[in-house]
């Protein structure tokens, strides 16, 4: 019999209802047993929805609950931090979504988890079997020398009571998904950036940032130059550019769950990709093969390649991108 954790879920967020939970359930080390909600109704009604067995009208309450090994935090940016420590300082293991703090400075807080705790900013991503196999190619040496890493993603949404549409709790597109073109170029050029520049409109209501453009700088003549944006026709792509050869990933970030996915491998001749290769990944929901990853680590099967360390860098790449918004000039990503 397979040996499985038990989750709390923190909140009746969309992504956790729609997308996540589902998912933890497919998982084969996984069991959801409780999900909570400042409102216990909303719990109640949530846990009803997805078969969870128990309800609780408090996130404290979830936290005390000793039949819980571990937490998802889906919760607004601003309480990331916070409900993520009251976790782990209770016990629990807690996969925490992304970004995970509102700076690098409030996510350093995160150093003080108690080291028998595992943690994970849930970068799904990097749990898709296209990202690793993107990755091996460009290990391989078939792309060449990776120069460049030109990547897009937005959507479009002006519903003012969305909480990607408030500026003091954390909204705005770089916060949202412009931290998944970092998480690429970080992944794939296996390094942090040294300096970059950016070019970032906001909402004159909102407050928040609805389009962004960042050139950085990772050194050794990589680049990685990414727009995104909250007030868009959808789209997402991730190109990769080396000496010899270049990658994309047809659906980087939102890959279907349970379908089948595509990449390209092509060598630029001729330019309309007519000929470029094609390899089909077999089809697999990334939130449950995340789930599973994090199931193994808490079991002492298999560490995490990511901690508190990793989310911390990437927030300091977000520090920057504001930085550079405010002075426009290059900005030093670093401590």
């Amino acid at each position: 019999m397979t040996q499985k954790i038990r989750w709390g879920i923190l909140s009746t967020a969309n992504i956790g209802m729609q997308k996540v939970i589902p998912a933890i359930q497919q998982a084969p080390s996984c069991e959801v047993v409780a999900i909570a909600s400042r409102d216990l109704g909303k719990a109640e009604a949530a846990a009803a929805r997805l078969g969870i067995a128990r309800a609780h009208g408090s996130y404290e309450a979830l936290f005390a609950d000793p039949d819980i090994d571990a937490i998802y935090n889906p919760l607004p940016n601003h309480l990331h931090v916070p409900m993520t420590l009251a976790a782990a300082r209770a016990g629990k293991h807690v996969l925490c979504e992304k970004p995970i703090a509102l700076s690098a400075e409030e996510a350093g807080q995160l150093r003080d988890i108690p080291g028998n705790i595992v943690f994970l900013e849930a970068f799904m991503v990097r749990f898709h079997p296209q990202w690793a196999r993107i990755r091996d190619i460009i290990r391989s040496g078939e792309l060449g020398e990776i120069r460049s890493i030109n990547a897009i993603f937005a959507y479009h949404n002006v519903d003012p009571a969305n909480v990607r549409n408030q500026a003091d709790i954390g909204g705005g597109g770089i916060m949202d998904i412009g931290c998944y073109p970092i998480t690429a170029a970080r992944y794939f050029f296996e390094a942090e950036p040294l300096r970059l520049v950016s070019l970032v409109e906001r909402d004159p209501a909102f407050g928040t940032d609805r389009l962004a453009s960042v050139i950085a700088d990772f050194g050794n003549g990589r680049q990685l130059s990414f727009t995104c944006s909250t007030q868009a026709a959808p789209h997402q792509r991730v190109l990769i550019l080396g000496t010899r050869a270049k990658a994309e990933i047809i659906i980087p970030f939102n890959a279907p769950a349970n379908e089948r996915t595509a990449i390209t491998v092509d060598i630029g001749a001729p330019f309309d990709g007519a000929l470029a290769r094609r390899e089909i990944l077999p089809a697999c929901d990334q939130y449950t093969e995340q789930a599973e990853a994090f199931a193994q680590a808490v079991l002492g099967k298999k560490p995490l390649p990511w901690g508190v360390d990793d989310a911390i860098a990437s927030m300091r790449v977000i520090d920057a991108i504001f930085e550079s918004e405010k002075t426009g000039a290059w900005a030093r990503v670093g401590p």
